[in-house]
């Protein structure tokens, strides 16, 4: 008991920047002429006061309590002289009978059952509200002061009222006395309690532990604060370093401050919870922004703040996580080790079931679903793989079934994730969760089992987050798996080789009833917390509906919305789940071929859930976006909202901005006939991609099929041949049967142009059924003018073949292809009646032309000169046969300029690369 009250203690201290707060209440509740205090005029006046205190009070954006200059600054915004009234009050605070006197007033504004009876012109506060917890815990704090601690904290109000000394409002040397008050203060300096100070800072972060019960940053785990501390409000630290500040989004003190700790008497840290609450804010900010945060400056930071309070071990962890986002391995695994070789992982997680709330070992299966976590983040698929496993192991014996559902979950990400071919070795030992079905399945059916498994684990254990995330995870591996019975018995057993979008669909619903089922996890004093930080950057702004305004620029629209999205009653969380739904139905969506719906998606994910997803899932968004101009509307449009794109991420070389830059890049290129600068930019693609096997599979395979189709359009058939068949030997190994559908059409492709049709229809009967299985419909429409193409090529006889092949793609094509697609389709078309013996130009030109004349408008936006040039040539060629020769020389005139672009690239690489 006597341990908890000392622990009580230490979590808040009275300081001079209290004691400052606990003079402003004062004067909000002293009443003046016409019951309004005196430096208040109006009504408005007061209550805006009144907010300010209540912000001041909550808030957390910065560790260290503020300066007295910059109070007073704050306190002129506001007016009526608050700053003088302040600063003269602290002035006569200068013996311990003043400040026993002092806290003594203060006990007459709190009201209750227990106060007296108020007079008309009195005003009380009432001692549950903001204010009144805030006074009664000052009060209760200060009365258990020592006298020793009584005469410290008069030295240390002199020290913090030291910045203004000489200023206009504030004078020492003015009051009356003050010399004999000074020598007094000087004698209490003198006294041997040099360690005094020292322990009421350490005080401030002691950490308030609780079995099960802490701060979650990495992982996402709810309640992040203390019912001890639940309603303390504790003063909230004004902005360090102005300039620095305003151009920056993040909240960091000053560097400078922080480095002069040591000497400087008058900066205090803040209390405990508030602390805390700092730091889940940046790690917040970290695993939104990423490697686009500041590293050194946090780091100097948490430095300071461990030298400060040694005890708080939370900053190991949050050191582990700035080096993990901007992908410092070893100085990520250092800090990592470090965090739970200090704490034993008992505090910052809440992962931990009633039955180990006593372990004496700690937590020894969350360190290891942390490190398996970091793996999973550097690329390192095997060695994250044992340390889930022994997770996994670890959770069983301490009958964590919480961890255990994580840490199943985290498997299931990994193996689909990443390209692993066989895990039997690991996953088949005996502390696996494979080994009770055994280890002859192929790696997609464990994973298939360990879905279904981790979803009822973590249904039973009535994990919401957890629940909508293998959701989402049934609904990705439903995307693109064709689920093969296991066992299936004589010749009727039902065998279904297509993907089923209904169960995709089902899923995701399920995975969105998230917002409805989720209980409030986050703590109202977190909330009032966000509520007053934001407010204090912009405490003029009016309380009202949000209005955005495009001349205030863009730091403020910023603020506005970030301070409107925290009255959001829907934790960050969820919002973040809820998101990535829509995420993947855009990508569930563009497999299936519409790409409206897709784009839709898209638009809503980067409209509402901008500020609760993190730089990287908004930057997907914005990608993609990007991708159907580009593909709808052409580069030109493309362009410009890329360099918007481009302007509001950080671009660093493997970012989702940077890859997008060079697909572009290569898609212009090949249209124009920039070969050399095409297979440049394929190369800088693929150099972007890990080393290691099996991880950024998708770049790989990406960089590979852009290899080879710009070896096709270099006429390389051999070459590009070898590297679809290597590609495809890659895809079959990793069970990537979308990417494979794709390899087999760029297959027939190959053997179209290079002049072999016959050895081109198979691979294109192929991709159709892969389209098939995998209900990739738009893909299927393109394999099918392939394929008409093919058949095209064999010769008049096959052209009606050929015709009824493409009138049955044009819903989806016209519907929702491209630019390209459509343009391929109308030439086609036309090609196909010009094959036909039975067909006159003379009689129906307008079946030819019409389509051509659309493919070169849709082709110009493309600049695609060799597909332009075909379109081209094939008017001339109808227009001759009609005899009119102003048109003919028209289109001829189109031809050869396409051609002469197409046999002088050189003089369009630097308009490629000046253009982004």
């Amino acid at each position: 008991m006597a341990g908890m009250l000392k622990q009580l203690r230490n979590s808040f201290t009275v300081t001079p920047h209290k004691v400052s707060v606990c003079v402003l209440v004062q004067i909000y509740a002293t009443p003046g002429p016409f019951f309004l205090p005196d430096p208040f005029s109006t009504v408005s006046h007061h209550n805006s006061f009144g907010l300010f205190l209540v912000a001041l009070i909550k808030s957390y954006d910065n560790i260290l309590e503020p300066k007295l200059d910059e109070l007073i600054s704050r306190l002129k915004k506001i007016g009526g002289l608050l700053d003088q009234r302040l600063t003269h009050r602290l002035s006569s605070l200068s013996s311990p009978d003043e400040l026993f006197n002092f806290f003594s007033e203060l006990q007459g504004i709190l009201g209750g059952q227990d106060s007296s009876v108020l007079e008309d012109d009195q005003i009380s506060l009432d001692p549950s509200s903001n204010l009144g917890m805030f006074l009664r815990r000052c009060i209760l704090t200060f009365n258990i002061l020592s006298f020793e601690g009584v005469c410290h904290l008069l030295s240390d109000i002199e020290s913090y009222c030291k910045v203004l000394t000489g200023s206009p409002s504030f004078d020492l040397t003015r009051l009356d006395g003050c010399n004999d008050e000074s020598e007094r203060l000087m004698e209490y300096e003198n006294m041997d309690l040099d360690n005094f100070a020292c322990q009421e800072i350490n005080g401030e972060a002691g950490t308030s532990k609780r079995a099960g019960k802490g701060m979650s940053f990495h992982l996402h785990v709810p309640k992040v604060l203390d019912e001890l501390v639940e309603g303390v409000e504790v003063s909230s630290a004004l902005k360090h370093g102005a300039k620095a500040r305003e151009s920056s989004p993040f909240m960091l003190p000053d560097i400078d401050v922080l480095d002069t700790l040591d000497e400087n008497a008058g900066i205090f840290l803040r209390s405990n919870w508030q602390v805390h609450g700092y730091l889940l804010q940046q790690a917040d900010e970290i695993e939104k922004h990423g490697s686009s945060f500041p590293l050194n400056t946090l780091e100097s930071i948490l430095k300071q703040l461990q030298k400060l309070a040694p005890e708080l071990h939370r900053v190991h962890f949050l050191r582990y996580l700035n080096m993990l986002h901007h992908d410092d391995y070893s100085g990520a695994l250092e800090n990592l080790h470090r965090y739970f070789d200090h704490s034993a992982g008992m505090e910052g997680f809440d992962l931990c079931s009633s039955s180990t709330d006593s372990n004496c070992f700690g937590k020894y299966e969350i360190a290891l679903l942390c490190c398996g976590m970091m793996h999973v983040h550097f690329g390192h698929p095997k060695l994250a793989l044992e340390a889930l496993t022994e997770a996994v192991r670890a959770s069983q014996q301490h009958s964590n079934d919480a961890c255990l559902a994580y840490t199943l979950t985290v498997i299931c990400n990994l193996l689909s994730q990443f390209g692993i071919t066989s895990a039997s070795r690991i996953l088949g030992s005996s502390y696996s969760p494979m080994t009770s079905i055994g280890s002859s399945l192929t790696i997609h059916q464990q994973l298939y089992v360990l879905l279904r498994r981790a979803l009822a684990r973590s249904e039973d254990l009535k994990l919401t987050p957890l629940v909508s995330a293998n959701h989402l995870a049934m609904a990705k591996f439903d995307l693109v798996h064709v689920q093969r019975p296991m066992l299936s018995f004589g010749p009727k057993a039902s065998v279904s080789l297509r993907t089923r979008p209904a169960d995709v669909c089902q899923e995701l619903r399920l995975s969105s009833h998230v917002v409805s089922e989720f209980n409030d996890e986050d703590p109202a004093v977190s909330r009032d917390g966000d509520f007053a930080t934001a407010w204090l950057k912009n405490p003029l702004k009016p309380m009202g509906p949000l209005v955005i305004n495009s001349e205030n620029g863009s730091g403020n629209d910023c603020d506005a919305f970030e301070f409107c999205a925290q009255q959001s009653s829907v934790p960050k969380s969820v919002l973040q789940q809820l998101g990535s739904s829509f995420l993947l139905r855009t990508t569930a969506w563009e497999m299936y071929g519409s790409n409206s719906l897709a784009r839709i998606n898209a638009l809503v994910y980067a409209t509402c859930f901008a500020d609760a997803s993190s730089l990287d899932n908004l930057a997907l968004a914005c990608v993609k976006l990007v991708q159907h101009l580009a593909a709808y509307k052409g580069y030109k449009e493309a362009y410009v909202a890329f360099r918007i794109v481009e302007e509001k991420f950080h671009v660093i070389s493997k970012s989702r901005v940077s890859i997008l830059k060079l697909q572009l890049l290569h898609e212009l290129a090949l249209h124009r006939g920039c070969l050399k600068l095409a297979q440049q930019l394929c190369d800088e693609l693929g150099a972007l991609a890990s080393p290691v096997t099996g991880v950024d599979v998708d770049l790989k395979t990406e960089a590979s099929l852009r290899r080879a189709r710009t070896f096709l359009a270099a006429n390389q058939f051999s070459q590009a041949a070898e590297v679809a068949h290597s590609l495809f030997c890659t895809c079959y190994k990793f069970n990537l049967q979308v990417e494979n559908a794709t390899v087999l059409l760029l297959l027939a492709e190959i053997h179209k142009k290079s002049g072999n049709a016959t050895l081109g229809l198979p691979y294109a009967l192929a991709s159709i059924l892969f389209c098939q299985s995998f209900n990739l419909d738009l893909l299927k429409a393109s394999a099918t003018l392939t394929l008409a193409e093919l058949w095209l090529s064999f010769g008049p006889s096959e052209a009606q073949r050929a015709l009824s092949l493409l009138h049955g793609t044009f819903p989806m094509v016209l519907g929702h292809g491209g630019l390209e697609l459509r343009a391929r389709a109308h030439i086609i078309e036309a090609k196909c009646h010009l094959s036909d013996a039975s067909y006159s130009v003379c009689e129906a030109p307008d079946a030819v032309l019409n389509p051509l004349k659309d493919a070169c408008e849709e082709l110009e936006l493309l600049k695609y000169h060799e597909l332009a040039a075909e379109a081209y040539y094939l008017i001339a060629t109808v227009y001759d046969k009609l005899g009119n020769l102003q048109e003919r020389e028209i289109a001829a005139t189109s031809f050869k300029d396409h051609i002469a672009a197409l046999k002088n690239p050189q003089d369009l690489e630097d308009d490629i690369w000046n253009t982004l």
